[in-house]
This record gives structure tokens, C-alpha cells and sequence, in this order.
């Protein structure tokens, strides 16, 4: 269904503010569009947890108040207003809004509302920016799949008996199904880049202490990073620009400077394609793992074929501790995991049990708040850290991390400017497909994962369809390189802006709109049956 031109959700964030600074349109009206969006699919996808209507109204009349301020005052005023002003952003239901729910996906927290904003909140309320609500996730983003929140899964637009991957599966499927431009996710192990790949859509893991952690419920904190969605290349560096920066009350925040250059991406396709010639390439063997499905892999390569057409010149290298990446990560993920969620005790925060003992308290209500797979990563972490068995496994999985980051160290040395390869090795799979084997469901971040062991930044973009399912194409750069990925990334949405693959939109929004239709945990329900 190709898009329809007149319709405020379907356009991208930047045409959005464009007409907001022309009065073409208000931010009411835009916000207006989104909600109604929201509340018409949610039903059907699943990807909202709360709506707050009322506060996003309020939040795009002041916008409105201050647009109108400045077209009074003249071109110059216009152009200093936020790039965000009075646009709509989904925040992933981790990210602490004050005086908003904020459950992680977990019954553990369910009924707590967060008492401040989380650094990235605080930035998002400066640039003007629109707050829809919040989005389903994997509980304490625990998954691949948006399978293990604790309120039920998210279905994949593309297909409503599909994941749209995971953790951040809200987020990435409220953005591809135009509910809203923007989109918040964090990524500990590719839980930004592959809900991303598997929805069609723009989606980046930045650099380790690009964005600040305050306010974010913790996972695995020497990897957890806060990054954006969008449905192109040019509106997800702008949300960057807006959420990134040095913030003293997250020791891990690095105070780099936050690139202008963000927010100047080529409009110009020629120019922007004219930006790849010459660019080196890395294209790693490892990541073309085991059980990639082969129309994925044709999308891919047809994707570094069209870079080459461009003048990028792409070269075979190896990353070889890259098969040690997915073992190390379920040990340093699990452990810092274990000792995260030791906080959630039932006396703290959210519903508790009163009827016994401290301890039976808190094993009752730790027992009956977290879900499965959170109590699965919690007995290996505990396992991993235990007396004698630390050095075997934590110690060593450490040291396991330090070479895999030499691996790409040596090729940002050897000169590349970035490496390329997929997302992940599969399209969106079918509810309940890897429930039964979590090693299966592991192997969906096999792409992923070794960028976040490395601190490095990664971008997932739309490359194709494959059976009719969006396929993803990986870009990895250098620390600090997100704008020069953003560039890479805008260079190939231009050489592929006429492919008939662009110009089609998710196909079963319609089944996702019927009032009458079944919702995703009953999709799944009856997929298991």
C-alpha cells in the first residue's frame, strides 16, 4: 500500500517540523493524528502501555505557543527553535517520566510511578518535544521478542502473527505502524538495532555513554545504552542530537561533545549519495552465521553490492573472537542483571507480600513479580558471580570482552571507516516459535551483540524485503562515529530511494485497525494451539 501523501502520520519527522515552522499545520494537529493512530491499533499490535493523551495535548499547545512566537519574530527565530519542537516521541516503558508509570514490562513494578525524569526526559521536555505515552517491552528488557512483558506481547505490523523483535518491540512497532515519528528504545544486546531490522526501520545503538543511564531501569549496565528510532536516517540522528550529552549523575556518561553534524545530514540525495564514494568497508565473514535465512542474506549482499555501485569500497575482514561473542554476553549480561535486580524486593518499590517473614516476603514477592526468563538470567548470573566460580566464568568472560574489542580496534587501525553486515540472521518470526528454546531465541542477537561488548555504535537500516518481511542492514562504526554512520546511512537511503521495496508499508495495518479483531496474546494463543 504505497503512502498517503495528505496524511500527518505518514509523513517523516523532518517534513513534520518543516510544516510546523510554516504553519501549515500545528502541533495539536499533528499530535491529534498520532494519538488517534495509537488508540486505533493498540488493540491489535499491543505496542502501547499507557497513552497519556491529555498530557501530549498540553505539551503540543505549548509548542504551538512558541512556534507561533517565532514566526512572529522573523526566518531567524524559526531556525533556532529545537529540531524536536512539538513532535511526538514513544518512550520505552523503562525510562522514568515523574509522576508516569514506568513497570519495565514487570508485574514487580507494576503501580510505581517514577518520582523524576530520567536525563533523557529532561532533554526531550527542553526541545519541545511531544510525549505519547509508553511502549511494551521484554520485562527489564530481557528478550528478543517483546514475548516476555509481563502485559502481553507486541505483534509486528508487517505481519500480526509475527515478534517485531525485542527488547524495545513497542517502540520499533509504534514507529513503523506511523504511530509515531519518534521513538525511544535502549540496547544491551542489539534490543534497538534488531526490533529495528525486523520492523522495517531506522534504529541506533550509540556509543557507551553517548546518552546518559540516569533514570533508565537498569539491565546490564556496563552495556545498556539509550538510542533512537525512526523511519529514516536524518530523523533518527536528530533524536540523538536531542537526548545525547554529558549528564554528572551517571558516572558512565562521557563528556564528548554532542556533533552538530547530526542535525546536517544532505538533504540532497545526490549529495548525500556523492558521500559514499571512497568510504572503506568492512564486510565481516562471522557475522554470515549458521542458519542465516537466505533471503536475508541476498538482501544484505544486494545492499553492499549498491554500495560499491556507489563508490564505497567494500572489503572482506575477520572478526574472529566473534563466535566467542554470544557465550560472553550471557555471562557479563546475567551477572550485572543479578545484581541490578536485587533492589526489587517488594519493600521498595511496586506491589509486595505483607504476610509473612522479611525473607518469605521477599522470596514470595520476588517469586510471584518477575516472569521466567528475568528469574532464568537471574540464577546464571548469581551462578556466574558465586564463590568458585567467578574466575572461571566472569573473569574469563571479561577477558573474552577485551579481545573482542581488540578485533575491531585493529580494523578502525587498518583504516576502515565502518563495517557493514545484517542485522539479524532471521525476518520476524511467528509468536511462540523460540519460547521453548531460549538458546534459539539467544541466536537472534548473534549480529548485535559483539557491538555492545565493545561499546561501539551500530545502526540498523531497512535493505529489502524478504518474503515480504523487512530485512536489516548493520552499519558499525568507530567510538564517536554516529554521525559519519548517520551519513553512511542517509548516503544508501538515497542510492535506493526509488526501489519499489521503499514505497510499501507494512501490510497488515488494516487487520491491526479492526475493532473486532483478535489481540496479540490471543494471535499467540492460538498459535500455540
Amino acid at each position: 500500500m504505497a503512502s498517503d501523501p495528505t496524511d500527518l502520520t505518514r509523513r517523516y519527522a523532518h517534513e513534520l517540523a518543516d510544516g510546523l515552522r510554516s504553519g501549515a499545520f500545528s502541533a495539536r494537529e499533528v499530535t491529534d493524528a498520532h494519538l488517534a493512530a495509537a488508540e486505533r491499533d493498540n488493540r491489535g499490535l499491543h505496542a502501547w502501555l499507557t497513552i497519556d493523551a491529555s498530557t501530549a495535548r498540553r505539551q503540543a499547545d505549548a509548542a504551538d505557543q512558541t512556534l507561533a512566537a517565532a514566526r512572529s519574530e522573523g526566518p531567524a527565530a524559526l531556525a533556532a527553535l529545537p529540531a524536536l519542537l512539538g513532535l511526538p516521541v514513544a518512550l520505552k516503558d523503562l525510562v522514568s517520566v515523574e509522576g508516569g508509570q514506568c513497570t519495565a514490562g514487570s508485574r514487580i513494578l507494576e503501580g510505581y510511578h517514577a518520582p523524576y525524569d530520567a536525563h533523557i526526559t529532561e532533554r526531550l521536555r527542553a526541545s519541545g518535544a511531544v510525549l505519547l505515552g509508553k511502549t511494551n517491552m521484554d520485562e527489564f528488557a530481557m528478550g528478543s521478542s517483546t514475548e516476555h512483558s509481563a502485559f502481553g506481547p507486541t505483534s509486528n505490523p508487517w505481519d500480526l502473527d509475527r515478534v517485531p523483535g525485542g527488547s524495545s518491540g513497542g517502540s520499533a512497532a509504534a514507529v513503523a505502524a506511523f504511530n509515531a515519528p519518534f521513538g525511544i528504545g535502549t540496547d544491551t544486546g542489539g534490543s534497538i538495532r534488531q526490533p529495528a531490522g525486523l520492523c522495517g526501520i531506522v534504529g541506533m545503538k550509540p556509543t557507551y555513554g553517548r546518552v546518559s543511564r540516569y533514570g533508565i531501569v537498569a539491565f546490564a549496565s556496563s552495556l545498556d545504552q539509550i538510542g533512537p528510532f525512526a523511519r529514516d536516517s536524518r530523523d533518527a540522528a536528530a533524536l540523538l542530537h536531542a537526548v545525547a550529552g554529558r549528564d554528572e549523575r551517571d558516572s558512565t556518561s562521557a563528556p564528548m561533545p554532542v556533533p552538530d553534524s547530526l542535525l546536517g545530514l544532505a538533504a540532497s540525495d545526490d549529495a548525500a549519495a556523492g558521500a559514499l564514494r571512497g568510504k572503506r568497508l568492512g564486510l565481516p565473514r562471522e557475522y554470515f552465521v549458521a542458519g542465516m535465512e537466505p533471503g536475508v542474506e541476498a538482501r544484505v549482499r544486494e545492499a553492499v553490492a549498491a554500495l560499491e555501485t556507489a563508490g564505497a569500497i567494500v572489503e572482506e575482514v575477520s572478526l574472529p573472537h566473534t563466535e566467542y561473542g554470544l557465550a560472553t554476553y550471557y555471562i557479563v549480561a546475567p551477572a550485572e542483571a543479578s545484581a541490578n535486580l536485587a533492589r526489587y524486593d517488594g519493600i521498595r518499590y511496586g506491589p509486595g507480600r505483607r504476610d509473612g517473614d522479611t525473607l518469605a516476603n521477599v522470596l514470595a514477592t520476588r517469586g510471584e513479580g518477575f516472569g521466567a526468563e528475568v528469574k532464568r538470567r537471574i540464577m546464571l548470573g548469581t551462578y556466574a558471580l558465586s564463590a568458585g566460580y567467578y574466575d572461571a566464568f566472569y573473569l574469563k568472560a571479561q577477558k573474552v570482552r577485551t579481545l573482542i574489542k581488540a578485533d575491531f580496534d585493529r580494523l578502525w587501525a587498518d583504516g576502515f571507516d565502518a563495517l557493514v553486515a545484517p542485522t539479524s540472521p532471521t525476518v520476524a518470526f511467528r509468536f511462540g516459535a523460540r519460547l521453548a528454546d531460549p538458546v534459539a531465541m539467544y541466536l537472534s542477537d548473534a549480529c548485535t551483540l559483539p557491538v555492545n561488548m565493545a561499546g561501539l555504535p551500530g545502526v540498523s537500516i531497512p535493505c529489502g524485503l524478504s518474503e515480504g518481511l523487512p530485512v536489516g542492514l548493520q552499519l558499525i562504526g568507530a567510538p564517536w562515529t554516529e554521525a559519519e554512520l548517520f551519513g553512511l546511512a542517509r548516503g544508501y537511503e538515497a542510492i535506493t530511494a526509488d526501489a519499489p521495496w521503499r514505497s510499501v508499508e507494512p501490510a497488515q495495518l488494516a487487520q491491526a485497525a479492526d475493532p473486532a479483531g483478535p489481540t496479540p496474546a490471543e494471535r499467540a494463543a492460538g498459535l500455540a494451539a
